[in-house]
This record gives C-alpha cells, structure tokens and sequence, in this order.
C-alpha cells in the first residue's frame, strides 16, 4: 500500500513554520504497514490543490491532506475539495453544536459567522469528529483512492490520526507487516561502521533492509523487516540483531528509536545510584538541556555551570587565573579542573567539563578552531580527552556534547 502526504500552506514553503505534521503522519502510517510513498508541501492556491489531487488519483491508496481547514478567507481546502469531488458544503449538526460547546464554554463569547463555517464540511464525505478543536476531519474517496483531509494544528491533527483515521484504515485495507528495529551506535563513524558489518549486511534476508542514519557522533542502524508474516519477521529481526551485537558490541548503547544515549545514560545512572554535573563552556549548557529533557533526570543530574566567558570561570567555577595564564583557557588542564570543580560544587560523583574553540573566530584562545577538551572528573581521578570537530560551529557543538555524554556512559559502564 501507498500514500502520499500533502500539506497545505504558504507558511510552510516561506520557511515561517516547520512542518512537523507530515513526520508525525507518516509513524503512524509505518506503524499499521502502510509505505509513504512521498511528502509534498504546496501553496495555498485553489488550482495547485486541485492539480496536486488528481495526480495523486490512482496513483497511490491515500492521500492525507494538512491545513487549509481554518475559518479565515484563505483556508480554501474545504471548497477545493467540494470542487474536486463535485459537491457542496452542508452544515454538520454535530460538528456545530461542537463548535458552539467551545466557543461559548471556553471563551465566554457568542458564536460568530465564521465559527459557524467550520462546521461546514462536503456533503459526501465522512466526517472525522475532532474532539479537541474545531475543525473537523473528512474522508472522501475517489475510484481507487482514499482522500483525507485534516486540520494543520499539531495536536488536532495527532488526535483524528490516532483516533479517527488509523482505525478506519485497518478495517478498510489489509497491509504486509513492517517492522522496525533501531540501533544505536555511538563513537565509530557511518563509514567506519560499514565497513566492519559488511559481511553481515551482505548477508541479510530479501525481506530485510538496512538503513544509515547518521549525526554528530552517532549512528543508528536501523533494520526493517517486511511480509505477511509477523513472527517469522520477529523472529528473523532477533536473530540479525544478534549477529550485529557479536560484531560492534564495543559501540552498542541502545536498541530502540526513542532509546537515545541520554535516556540510556539517565537510566544507567538510575540504576546504580550515580549523579552527575558538569561545567561547560564551549557547548553554552547543552549538554545539561538534553540530560533534563528526560523525565526524572532530577534524580541523577544535580546542575550545571555554564562558565562561557573566562571570568565565570574563575568567578563561578574557581579555576586558577595563574592556570589559564599558563595553559590557556583551551586546554586539557582547565577542562580538567573545571571538571574537578564542578565535581565538588554538586558533590556528585562524576562531572563532565567542556571548553574550546567553536569557531568562526577564536575567542579567548589561541587554540585552532573546532579544538575540545572534555575533561571527566571520577570518584577515582580526573582525565580528559583533546578533539577537533572541524566547522562550522554548529557541528563542533553538536559532536562536542555528542562525545561528553559517550565518554560518561563508557567510563561507567567500564568502571562502575
């Protein structure tokens, strides 16, 4: 099975907003084996829609549409639908007494003309009720092709997906199983780590895919398993996961989608009663939002110093002048002792410390841009590490935090 996704709305194609619907959509069509077979994002102009509606015609089994369902003057998806399929709006009596319930409920006002709108709909479609906002879902269909439209709005939209639509599409269609199993490798590049699983990936079942997918210091792997039979898909998956874990067990740290090395390092940490801190200069704190992005990161994560500037260092931290007039404020002796310090504030019992050079421009020091130093204080000592990340900046951040937070999970995993 096929579909096809298509959002609606010059925002999008003006860069004002991201589209994060279609990413959403396309989960949950993976999820029950339904392939998307591409992503279009088209302007708010009655002919585009229509065009873009019949090229889609036949050529795949759904089509899901989002935004244009507003009640302003340039929401238009509604009436270009109607001109599509040949139809006319009509009021929707549920739908309306919906809209009435929130407006008059929620903001205390009467019911205006345009409120009143949203509850028209094609007089041939179905409605998809939408329980958490105004505009309602449709399902139209035309020969061979589902058509759906629903409303732009992030969480209106996940709501009549989750509720409305997956549903009527596992009664509708029968779909192959797809199943996904996701790895995490962390500190091997994608080029390196090809190389080692070769044989492995040479080796895989017709039915099994492999796919890259790269960042700053990571790789997932994930592997993807489509057939008519659940089990034998399982089953297969197991047992290629095991024969990868025989070859880069060394660089392994999770094996799900969501099981990112922050969550596998907060639930390490967790479990043996560990906590941590850190004290950053060149990754500015990021290192402590991803870590307190996680639920019950409290638990395990006491703070963090964000000593940018080489004054905060000696101010904030305590870091020796004498040292940076020494070493300079890039360099393995002032991570370390940031480190040592952080350790100390927090009275944790391992502390993470970053500083370099992010580039464009050196800063306070003469070290050559996209050169780090992480430094890791232990219950038993202090050591750290020296990197070049390259540029541009927001890559020499992005791996700097990247290896902090593998260089952590290692050293207790190892260790501890």
């Amino acid at each position: 099975m096929k579909a096809t996704i298509v959002t609606v709305g010059d925002e999008i194609l003006i860069g004002q907003i991201v589209d994060t619907n279609s990413g959403v959509i396309a989960k949950f069509l993976d999820k029950i084996g339904i392939g998307v077979h591409e992503m279009l994002s088209i302007t708010d102009d009655k002919q585009h829609i229509l065009q873009t509606l019949s090229s889609l015609q036949n050529k795949v089994d759904v089509v899901i549409i989002t935004g244009g369902l507003g009640p302003t003057k340039d929401d238009i998806t509604k009436k270009t639908l109607c001109e599509y399929f040949d139809d006319e709006l009509i009021i929707d009596s549920k739908v309306l007494a919906h809209v009435t319930q929130l407006i008059e409920q929620y903001f205390k006002r009467p019911i205006t003309k345009l409120n009143q709108d949203q509850a028209l709909v094609p007089s041939k479609c179905e409605v998809l009720f939408n329980q958490v906002g105004t505009a309602p879902g449709m399902w139209l269909q035309k020969e061979g092709t589902v058509f759906i439209s629903l409303p732009g709005v992030p969480y209106e939209m996940k709501y009549l997906m989750e509720n409305e639509v997956i549903p009527r599409l596992i009664s509708k269609y029968e779909r192959p199983f797809i199943i996904h199993k996701t790895i995490l490798t962390y500190g091997v590049g994608e080029s390196l780590l090809a190389e080692r699983i070769e044989i492995w990936e040479d080796n895989l079942p017709e039915f099994i895919k492999l796919a890259y997918l790269p960042s700053p210091g990571r790789v997932r792997l994930r592997i993807s398993a489509r057939g008519t039979d659940e089990v034998v898909l399982q089953n297969e998956i197991k047992i290629q996961v095991e024969k990868l874990k025989l070859i880069i067990s060394d660089c392994i740290v999770g094996f799900e989608e969501d099981e990112t090395i922050e969550v596998v390092l907060g639930k390490l940490l967790a479990k043996k009663k560990l906590t941590f801190s850190t004290a950053e200069s060149c990754t500015g704190g990021k290192i402590a939002s991803i870590i307190t992005s996680i639920s019950g990161s409290s638990n395990y994560f006491k703070g963090s110093v964000v000593s940018y500037a080489t004054e905060a260092k000696v101010n904030l931290l305590g870091v020796s002048q004498e040292k940076i007039d020494k070493f300079s404020v890039v360099s393995s002796q002032i991570a370390e002792e940031m480190a040592i310090q952080a350790q100390k504030i927090f009275k944790t019992d391992f502390s993470i410390a970053t500083t370099g050079n992010a580039g464009p421009n050196k800063g306070d020091a003469d070290a050559e841009v996209g050169t780090v130093f992480i430094a890791i204080a232990t219950p038993k000592g202090v050591y750290s590490e020296e990197f070049n990340f390259g540029q541009p900046r927001e890559k020499v951040i992005d791996r700097a935090v990247n290896k902090a937070l593998e260089i952590i999970y290692k050293e207790i995993l190892k260790n501890y």
